[in-house]
């Protein structure tokens, strides 16, 4: 009897363990610069500026089959920021805006994931809410993020993909030089890739 019991609460485990999937963890690929954060302002409401932050890393975890498990950190150096002209790069890292002496990192850490359906492309979409830091200032984003694949690459590795949008507001990150209301908007894009832990 004892050994029936036994048997069939090791049937029953392992049945349950199979039942249950888990999210893997990935480092985000900084090593090889597959992870980009850029942004768009408007300038004076004439044109656009548009740049990247040449340093970040960050972490995420993962599960295709239950998205809305996932989990996702990502940093970014301020003072890396790239706009194709050394003069406006040195003056966007001063006190007038990014502050990057005092603030030398931005963070977002996500706080839920909700699945969306896909888009035209038959890709998986989700809103992934976290919190941004920015000039020591936290405040809540929605990302409209987009899974783009995932699997093995040529280097031993397996690898996930995404991709993401979101806008945030100037003023609301702390004291910053006044361009005018077209220039309060900043738009992001995102993507990146993860390489599954070992």
């Amino acid at each position: 009897m004892l050994k029936k019991t036994l048997a069939a609460l090791a049937i029953g485990t392992a049945v349950l363990s199979a039942g249950q999937v888990m999210a893997a963890d990935y480092v985000i690929d900084k090593e090889g610069q597959h992870a980009f954060v850029d942004f768009k302002i408007s300038h004076l409401g004439y044109s656009y500026i548009t740049g990247t932050f040449k340093d970040l890393d960050g972490k995420f975890s993962f599960d295709a089959a239950k998205p809305e498990d996932s989990k996702i950190e990502v940093n970014v150096r301020t003072g890396s920021v790239f706009t194709n002209h050394a003069e406006r790069d040195k003056h966007i890292t001063s006190k007038d805006f990014l502050d990057a002496g005092q603030f030398a990192d931005a963070k977002f850490v996500s706080t839920s994931v909700k699945s969306t359906g896909k888009n035209a492309d038959g890709k998986e979409t989700a809103d992934v809410t976290g919190d941004l830091t920015l000039l020591g200032v936290t405040k809540p984003v929605v990302v409209k993020a987009t899974f783009l694949g995932e699997g093995k690459d040529p280097w031993g590795g397996y690898r996930a993909g995404f991709e993401g949008t979101t806008h945030i507001k100037r003023s609301d990150f702390g004291k910053q030089k006044n361009l005018g209301p077209a220039s309060d908007a900043v738009e992001l894009y995102i993507t990146f890739e993860g390489v599954k832990a070992k």
